[in-house]
């Protein structure tokens, strides 16, 4: 229940169907999402596709994909009707509601008619700069002055038009954001944004104040840019005399060099970061902490955990950085984590990328389980184990181990004929084979075991112990491995 306006909440994830799902929109799901099931509210899925020239014909199957994959169920939608439908917004259209709903506003004298061409419209630009020195064309208010003839008589002539919103010039506007606080504009910086465009369908900002009064929204959670256009906002529900929704607007993500994270960045959408082997779930769990903090000293949350947890008004200002290496660790969390079977799953397409030989896969899975970060290191950890690599003779010289070429070759050849010898290449049968050799040398484990390994795996490091490798070798390739090892060593 909303406290503020005594209603039950209502959140709403209203993606455009433009292409891949960036790792913004994807916390803003997650968030409208959380505050629904936080208090036992409603999520709903809408999807506003009123922007035809960016839309893109699959885009919508990536939204349900990912909603469905990160397990964020809405409670109603385009394929669950919950009374307050439709949930696209090319369907609402069919009714002229959103047309209906600005002549409103034009009678009101809070919007009007526009028929400024795009060649005026143009010589416009450079009125108005943005902090940054972008240049911007800020509409000068021209067809307000047009009288209610003149507007009939271009409508009648058939002109092209739009309609925009009549802001004021002077004074100022205040809102409440539950992140951001009391927030006060110049109302000289509101622009008269258009609200109908010239195609007949409503823009983004219209249908967004339209389409959640309809649907009795009761929370809005969007990116911090929308900051400025919220005062706008605010003048549409002030000038219908509806409800205004609390808002909740997030910080900025940006990369490790604190820039905006963009495209370039390799993991800005989830397709990117599922496609690099992250788990969907600790996808989830990294996006929740992306400018908002659990109340206690812990990182690793289900998705069922954080609708428990989740206050939204522990959301940060500041800025919130993506940070690979973070979200690497977390997602080797969550694979450690996994039961066998789903992780064979994951695992054993890595593993067949570099190993065609009759050995025991899931043997090779379980040894890399508790080694990886995401998936595709796989294949760079075990690919010894179908063709042993060619490698350096320093790589028998180990200072801790108290290891050179010259004990180690004396080790490969002791433990060669033992090796041959072995019949059962259990992992048991391997560890007393040598942990008998190192007893009857007298010697440290490691003067053993580190030539054997380097032998049978070529590599520095490996996703396992000598035991594990030759386990999964078998008789005749650690044989032939060790032979290796000694010939190179000679």
């Amino acid at each position: 229940m909303c406290k503020a306006c005594n209603k039950k909440i209502r959140t709403r994830y209203a993606p455009s169907p433009t292409g891949r799902m960036h790792v913004g929109n994807l916390r803003t799901a997650l968030y409208e999402y959380l505050i629904a099931k936080h208090e036992n509210g409603t999520f709903i899925l809408r999807i506003e596709d009123t922007d035809r020239e960016r839309y893109v014909e699959d885009a919508l199957d990536i939204i349900y994909n990912t909603m469905k994959l990160t397990g964020m169920e809405h409670d109603e939608g385009p394929d669950k009707d919950g009374g307050y439908g439709p949930y696209v917004q090319s369907e609402r259209m069919k009714s002229g509601m959103y047309m209906d709903y600005a002549k409103q506003l034009v009678e009101k004298g809070e919007a009007y008619y526009c028929f400024c061409t795009k060649e005026r419209l143009e010589s416009l630009r450079g009125s108005e700069t943005t902090e940054d020195g972008k240049e911007i064309a800020k509409y000068d208010k021209h067809c307000l002055s047009l009288t209610p003839e003149e507007v009939q008589a271009n409508l009648d002539a058939g002109m092209p038009y739009v309609i925009r919103q009549n802001n004021p010039t002077e004074g100022t506007t205040s809102f409440d954001d539950v992140v951001f606080g009391e927030i006060t504009v110049d109302n000289s910086e509101l622009d008269d944004m258009i609200l109908i465009k010239s195609d007949g369908y409503p823009t983004y900002n219209f249908a967004n104040v339209v389409d959640d009064h309809l649907m009795e929204i009761t929370h809005v959670v969007r990116g911090n840019e929308y900051l400025s256009s919220a005062p706008k906002y605010n003048r549409l529900y002030q000038a219908f005399g509806w409800d205004i929704p609390t808002y909740v607007h997030c910080p900025v993500i940006t990369d490790e060099n604190h820039k905006k994270l963009s495209k370039r960045s390799g993991h800005s959408s989830v397709e990117d970061l599922l496609e690099q082997g992250f788990l969907p779930e600790a996808v989830v769990n990294f996006v929740a902490l992306l400018g908002w903090s659990p109340s206690e000293e812990r990182e690793i949350y289900s998705l069922k955990e954080l609708e428990e947890v989740f206050d939204y008004k522990r959301i940060n200002k500041s800025p919130a950085v993506f940070d690979i290496v973070k979200l690497r660790w977390m997602n080797g969390e969550y694979i450690k984590a996994m039961d066998n079977e789903r992780y064979y799953e994951y695992a054993l397409p890595e593993i067949k990328k570099v190993v065609t030989k009759d050995y025991d896969l899931k043997k090779i899975a379980d040894l890399v389980k508790t080694r990886i970060e995401v998936f595709p290191d796989i294949p760079e950890k075990i690919d010894f184990f179908d063709e042993l690599p060619d490698y350096d003779i320093a790589m028998y010289s180990h200072k801790k181990m108290k290891t050179n070429p010259e004990n180690s070759l004396e080790t490969l050849k002791d433990l060669l004929p033992r090796f041959e010898a072995l019949e059962d290449y259990s992992r048991e049968a391997i560890e007393a084979l040598c942990k008998g050799y190192i007893e009857v040398k007298g010697i440290k484990n490691g003067i053993c075991l580190w030539p054997l390994r380097t032998a049978v795996s070529g590599k520095q490091v490996t996703p396992g112990g000598a035991y594990e490798i030759v386990e999964i070798l078998g008789r005749d390739e650690t044989v032939n491995r060790i032979k290796k090892g000694i010939e190179k060593l000679s």
